[in-house]
């Protein structure tokens, strides 16, 4: 992300601050890599260590099925009854060393903080509307928003309304991908977006509480209680590349061409041996004898996931909203018969999906079990 300041800070870093009663400011930098990765420096009105309680509250890591037969799946997220706020309404379904990926049914705001100590957070709006309270600022979401949460945030989510969100928990920073910047990070001419359709947090409110308040951070495959002597959204400024930002599916711009273009030119992000791709509505292609539907292919080195938010997804059958389908590396997929006919002279396509392409095999976790279409595998055999 490009540089961004928001609230009161001094002239110079780690010089004094000071407040008005004339006691000090805390400065917090907080960055990648060690200190050659992204960072921002946070002024807070406490220490950021205090803390009068810790507690270990248990493993969040999922329970992944055994290996069975290779077979294409198809996961029926609408029929999760879990809900709540959102962190226990999350539902973990398919992961690696890599990422862990599944959905959340939001009904409630969270009444305590959290914050992902592994790892980046991507979330994204299948529906509702609402706001993420975060240590950097609030930020308000929409249907079709991805929220990028850094590692560290502290943040709650407080909906309006029943939110569906479809959520990556990363291992890594996630991205957008290198190919579309320049040496100076830049978004280039030809990417797909450019920098005026990101938004940070639109407001930094600070809050000079004390008082007991709980953060749960998700840390070494577990979860943990701690208990801060003050507000944890106490800061007063901060400036820096590291924060969460958003970026709208609808401004992802297609690229297109005279024949079908391969699933790279929808890439939207990219964390370490995975990438996140949009489907968006889009032309055709123009060829006089082009055939709009993809083409069989085997992924011999990543698996593919797909995740349907709307519209009518031309080369599958079968599909609802909220679907996932996982067309795992080692086989050959690609549209289900009748629909390659079906394309040929089509014109345009309304489907808005989003794609998570993996270089490790995903594992299927075992609660998914409950919410899958069994029979999906045979769904290639022409009648």
């Amino acid at each position: 992300m490009y540089y961004r300041k928001m609230g009161e800070i001094p002239h110079k870093r780690h010089t004094m601050f000071k407040k008005e009663d004339g006691t000090l400011y805390r400065e917090q930098v907080m960055g990648t890599k060690g200190f050659s990765g992204t960072q921002s420096i946070l002024y807070h009105h406490y220490l950021p260590t205090e803390v009068v309680k810790s507690n270990v509250l248990g493993s969040y890591m999922p329970e992944y099925e055994e290996q069975e037969a290779l077979n294409h799946r198809h996961l029926l997220t609408t029929s999760i009854e879990t809900k709540g706020n959102a962190l226990d309404a999350r539902e973990y379904l398919l992961g690696n060393s890599d990422l862990l990926i599944g959905t959340a049914l939001v009904t409630e705001p969270m009444e305590n903080y959290y914050r992902n100590g592994d790892g980046d957070e991507l979330l994204f709006i299948h529906y509702g509307s609402g706001k993420i309270e975060t240590m950097f600022g609030t930020i308000t979401y929409r249907p079709g928003d991805y929220v990028t949460i850094p590692i560290g945030t502290i943040y709650r989510v407080v909906p309006n309304e029943e939110t569906k969100i479809l959520f990556i928990e990363s291992f890594s920073q996630l991205t957008t991908p290198r190919r579309y910047r320049n040496e100076y990070g830049q978004m280039l001419e030809h990417s797909p977006f450019c920098e005026r359709d990101f938004r940070g947090p639109e407001m930094l409110e600070t809050y000079t509480e004390k008082g007991e308040y709980e953060v749960i951070t998700k840390t070494r495959g577990y979860l943990h209680s701690h208990i801060l002597g003050h507000h944890p959204l106490d800061v007063v400024g901060w400036d820096g590349y590291l924060y969460p930002w958003v970026f709208n599916i609808e401004d992802f711009e297609p690229i297109t061409g005279r024949v079908h273009q391969p699933p790279p030119v929808h890439q939207t992000f990219e964390g370490h041996n995975f990438v996140v791709c949009s489907f968006v509505p889009r032309l055709y292609d123009y060829h006089p004898e082009a055939i709009p539907a993809p083409y069989y292919h085997s992924n011999v080195n990543s698996d593919e996931l797909l995740y349907y938010v709307a519209g009518n997804f031309m080369s599958r059958k079968g599909i609802e909203e909220g679907s996932i389908t996982l067309h795992p590396s080692g086989i050959p997929h690609g549209p289900h018969p009748g629909t390659t006919e079906a394309s040929i002279g089509k014109k345009e396509t309304l489907e808005l999906a989003v794609m998570i392409d993996t270089f490790k095999p995903l594992k299927v976790v075992k609660k998914a079990h409950g919410i899958e279409d069994k029979k999906y595998m045979f769904t290639w055999i022409e009648k």
